[in-house]
């Protein structure tokens, strides 16, 4: 016996949702019909229309400076010190400070590049390592306040905020705890005290910080150290209340646990803080966070676009479409990507990493400029609520995360039907749900009809969260569905996108698929998960 096709709208085959015609001169006999059962209200004004309420947020939620946070999508580091004159990447804190002398220094030049590539927040490691402070401290003398630059008058971290400022940028700020130079470094009680000193001193001078980093970096054989992070977090919110906290294990952003900027496939914001220690944590976990976490704590990909940190007059920068790929790897699986572009010995960012910034700024515009599905006839499974614009799912064609479709809360199929009215190609799909909802979906996957008008899966992915760019070898539709698999409530989607990335390239080869964990590689840039259904290919990510 032959397997029944399950066809687009039923269990018969049809034609795309069919057009009725009726004729003019049988709409006065219906009209009578109708009004013949419609009792005539006894008042000349309606009743007010009932609304049904917001579906309830699923736990975790972000804060108001961690839902700013990831609105931002981007930062830009600064890695600028002793060893940008030193070519070296973790300074001995015994460098002379009459080598820090960045002779044409312009903190406005590394704002401007940033803002004209899309980056709307820099951080800047104010101490590294080696303990060499850009600003000028009262508690050392291992600080700008000793070197040529400005006559010893000198603080990168005030013409930097002050240039931020001045342009809307936010400002964060990196101070490393492993200090090479001071000398209560290993005395617990001591060292905490210094710390906390250089903290006050940066959260109470340079108007407001949106973010500050830390981390456990730490030299094999290096002294131990107790670090009172507790401490530390509460004195950061209580000067900077609006600023969110980066480390290891938060408290409201982590570390995604490598430093290719590449996220895990499946990245939940939910996590537990309480499981990771900082300076020692679970790599895959960090990467893929929790959907049973207690916290909100969205992970954060840091990448440098040289080999090393700091500038070396001997590396080159990486590609404008490597960085894509990255970008895809990061903002694209529901992180903010923290892109390290570190200004060279004059005190400037160099012109080829500008070169490749601005390549990769048109690369992006060239993409994602134009939402394919944007004059898209939308029909949902479902609506919550009676015509309430609020969950309309023409609201998945409005940028933003505060307007989204919401399904009925009894209904368990999930998905939208989309008619781009003509054929189209395109290769990347995008979604964003209302994180401030929770974070829902848990797997989702994307069809279009075959030769045979039977759906068929062109991509299916696991998260969504604020931001997911799921591409996939190019296909040729009018007609889509967007079908939500599992979720840990009543989905909702905020956004929905279509576009043709015509520079990346994805091989249609999927002989890798079965000898690599189905093309599964964390070690290099290969993320694209392939499977072979009914000799129809798949991508996932």
């Amino acid at each position: 016996m032959k397997k029944k096709k399950k066809s687009i709208h039923g269990g018969i085959r049809t034609h795309y949702l069919p057009k009725f015609s009726i004729p003019i001169s049988h709409l006065a006999p219906l009209a009578l019909l109708i009004l013949t059962f419609v009792p005539l209200s006894s008042s000349s004004s309606p009743s007010p229309k009932v609304k049904a309420p917001p579906p309830l947020p699923v736990l975790p939620i972000p804060s108001a400076s961690q839902l700013q946070w990831q609105l931002t999508d981007m930062a830009l580091f600064l890695h600028f010190g002793p060893n940008t004159f030193t070519d070296t990447e973790w300074g001995t804190g015994h460098a002379d400070p009459s080598l820090f002398n960045p002779t044409r220094l312009d903190a406005a030049q590394w704002v401007r590049v940033a803002k004209d590539s899309g980056f709307s927040r820099v951080i800047l490691t104010a101490k590294h390592h080696d303990g060499f402070c850009l600003w000028p401290t009262e508690y050392t003398n291992y600080s700008v306040g000793s070197s040529p630059w400005r006559n010893g008058s000198g603080d990168v971290v005030g013409e930097l905020a002050a240039a931020a400022r001045e342009a809307g940028v936010d400002l964060g700020l990196y101070l490393s705890p492993w200090d090479r130079h001071e000398r209560t470094y290993g005395r617990t009680l001591d060292y905490n005290e210094y710390y906390l000193g250089q903290m006050t001193e940066l959260l109470t001078r340079y108007g407001d910080i949106k973010e500050v980093w830390l981390d456990g970096a730490k030299g094999e054989g290096e002294k131990d150290m107790e670090y009172f992070f507790n401490s530390w977090f509460s004195l950061i919110h209580q000067h900077q209340p609006r600023a969110v906290i980066f480390s290891d294990a938060g408290p409201d952003t982590r570390w995604v646990g490598d430093e290719a900027g590449v996220a895990g496939s499946t990245c939940w914001s939910l996590f537990n803080c309480s499981n990771t220690k900082i300076g020692s944590i679970d790599a895959l976990y960090s990467r893929e966070g929790d959907p049973f976490g207690h916290d909100w704590t969205p992970a954060e990909c840091d990448v440098s676009i040289r080999p090393g940190w700091f500038w070396h007059a001997s590396e080159v920068p990486k590609s404008g479409l490597t960085l894509l790929d990255i970008y895809y790897k990061s903002v694209g699986r529901n992180c903010l990507l923290l892109l390290n572009v570190p200004p060279n010995s004059s005190g400037l960012i160099s012109p080829e990493d500008i070169k490749v910034l601005q390549e990769f700024s048109e690369l992006r515009k060239s993409i994602f400029s134009h939402n394919l599905a944007s004059n898209a006839t939308l029909v949902a499974s479902s609506t919550r609520g009676v015509e309430d614009s609020r969950f309309d799912p023409y609201n998945i064609l409005r940028e933003g995360i505060y307007t989204y479709w919401a399904p009925e809360r009894t209904h368990s199929d999930w998905f939208l039907y989309i008619d781009l009215k003509e054929s189209i190609s395109f290769n990347v799909l995008q979604v964003q749900e209302p994180i401030h909802m929770g974070q829902r979906i848990v797997e989702f996957h994307l069809e279009i009809p075959d030769a045979y008008k039977e759906w068929k899966k062109v991509a299916n992915g696991t998260t969504v969260g604020y931001r997911r760019l799921l591409p996939f070898p190019v296909v040729r539709a009018r007609y889509l569905r967007f079908v939500i698999d599992k979720s840990r409530a009543e989905p909702l989607i905020s956004y929905l996108g279509i576009y043709y990335d015509q520079f990346s390239v994805l091989s249609n080869d999927v002989s890798n698929a079965t000898r690599s964990r189905q093309g599964r590689h964390y070690n290099n840039s290969q993320f694209i998960h392939r499977i072979v259904v009914n000799s129809t290919q798949i991508a996932s990510m």
